[in-house]
């Protein structure tokens, strides 16, 4: 049984929530997506993400094929989606070079499957500890790793939402992928950077030790991030591994 919280907020700053999210329940498949652009067109793009992620995953059923294809399947959609995003910016002019962030995320049995672009993130929280399982492709990430900025320096730095890689920002996409070992009890997060920029790793985990509902915990979770500035859009899902086969929004 798979235990689901997830909501999206607009936070205290932001006159329109561009993010989105969607839960595919019987496909054990989970979506999150922040998005960039002007007027409207974030919102456009990660809707349009969503959207062609769940259609597509919903006619190829990631519940019939094998494990090794699921990352042919995962490369798959994203392309798709990324051909969405473009082409809707091209049949809107104004709207041209908007892109969005997407994580994915398939849960089979002991065992769950991730593919992201951009910089909102999966986690694993598991034994007390949380383990970020995606990796940003963002300005300041490339920084961490070349060793000019810690992860507390690259909270706070003033092009922390630049991302370098996006779905519609180019012709093609090719995102990244992780798989990790799942036990009962474990809870897997998935999140905008609206959600993370606010909150530490310390305080998420102060969230999610605490033995209550899923979306209790997600809206704890999202409200926290509000309290705490809310300088940008809010996206969270929840999901507790509890056993059998079934699954249980």
């Amino acid at each position: 049984m798979l235990r689901v919280g997830y909501k999206s907020d607009k936070g205290r700053n932001r006159e329109l929530n561009e993010d989105a999210c969607a839960v595919v329940a019987e496909e054990r498949l989970f979506i999150v997506a922040d998005g960039v652009g002007g007027n409207n067109a974030g919102e456009i793009a990660s809707r349009t993400a969503v959207e062609t992620c769940r259609d597509f995953m919903s006619i190829n059923h990631l519940a019939g094929v094998s494990e090794r294809d699921i990352g042919d399947l995962f490369d798959a959609c994203l392309a798709r989606a990324n051909d969405s995003v473009v082409e809707a910016g091209r049949q809107q002019p104004e709207n041209r070079g908007m892109a969005t962030t997407l994580v994915l995320c398939h849960v089979r049995e002991d065992k769950a499957y991730f593919a992201n672009v951009g910089d909102s993130r999966a986690y694993l929280y598991a034994d007390g500890q949380l383990l970020q399982i995606t990796e940003d492709h963002s300005y300041v990430n490339a920084l961490i790793r070349m060793g000019v900025l810690t992860e507390e320096e690259a909270r706070h730095h003033k092009r922390g939402h630049v991302i370098t890689k996006a779905i519609g920002a180019e012709l093609t996409v090719e995102g990244d992928q992780y798989d990790v070992e799942i036990r009962e009890g474990d809870i897997l997060l998935l999140c905008t950077d609206g959600l993370y920029g606010e909150l530490s790793k310390e305080e998420i985990i102060a969230i999610l030790q605490d033995d209550q509902d899923m979306q209790v915990l997600t809206e704890r979770l999202v409200d926290r991030a509000n309290q705490l500035g809310g300088r940008d859009n809010i996206t969270a899902i929840t999901v507790k591994v509890q056993g059998g086969n079934q699954n249980e929004q």
